[in-house]
């Protein structure tokens, strides 16, 4: 699917099987996610806009090429996007950061919004939003549509596990919306969960049940 690219480096699927794996603690698993979004964001910014300065080096004076401050923003879905935020960082450490809250009916599985604040100037940024999970899509497609309407333009998402039906939403809905994933998984079970997953992201990073 255009725009849909799934980062097949054997990095990051090993460590999305430990993330997997039950047994595997909270601190171990919050560290993995900041490892996977650090390694994913590594080529989801490869096109980030460059501007050139001078610099002195030891021999002499050139124009050599640094990342425009104000271009690059990213915007993790509370709460457990939170998680993949450090990662980004540690790439981009000027990065803005915006925050999205949304919350999921327990019975539709729809999204509602609680919070929404964003990097101002919005509209000239690439502005990254960040999701462990891409489920049914509704959360991923609210997100983008609050970013569109404070008139952000230029917007990638990204999900360490995604499901088919998620993807084939966001895209549905966003086209113009580059998707990052870690690993596309089989399916949803009926209740809405990434099968075969890694359970509750959010609960799993923070340590709550």
């Amino acid at each position: 699917m255009e725009n849909v690219i799934e980062m097949k480096h054997p990095l990051i699927q090993h460590k999305i099987s430990r993330l997997r794996d039950k047994n595997t603690g909270t601190n171990e698993f919050r560290a993995l996610v900041e490892e996977i979004a650090m390694l994913m964001g590594y080529e989801a910014l490869s096109d980030l806009p460059l501007h050139e300065i001078e610099v002195e080096t030891p021999i002499e004076k050139c124009k050599t090429p640094v990342i425009e401050g104000r271009k690059f923003a990213v915007v993790p879905i509370l709460r457990a996007g939170l998680g993949m935020v450090s990662g980004i960082l540690a790439l981009v450490p000027n990065a803005k950061v915006g925050h999205i809250g949304l919350y999921r009916d327990e019975e539709t599985h729809e999204p509602h919004e609680y919070y929404c604040k964003l990097p101002s100037p919005i509209e000239e940024r690439l502005i990254v939003v960040t999701d462990p999970m891409l489920a049914t899509g509704g959360s991923a497609v609210a997100a983008v549509d609050f970013i569109k309407k404070h008139g952000g333009r230029k917007i990638k998402f990204m999900a360490i596990i995604a499901a088919p039906e998620g993807i084939k939403r966001l895209h549905e809905a966003h086209p113009d919306v580059q998707l990052y994933v870690g690993h596309i998984d089989r399916e949803l079970n009926e209740a809405a969960y990434i099968c075969p997953g890694l359970g509750d992201a959010g609960d799993r990073i923070f340590g709550t049940k």
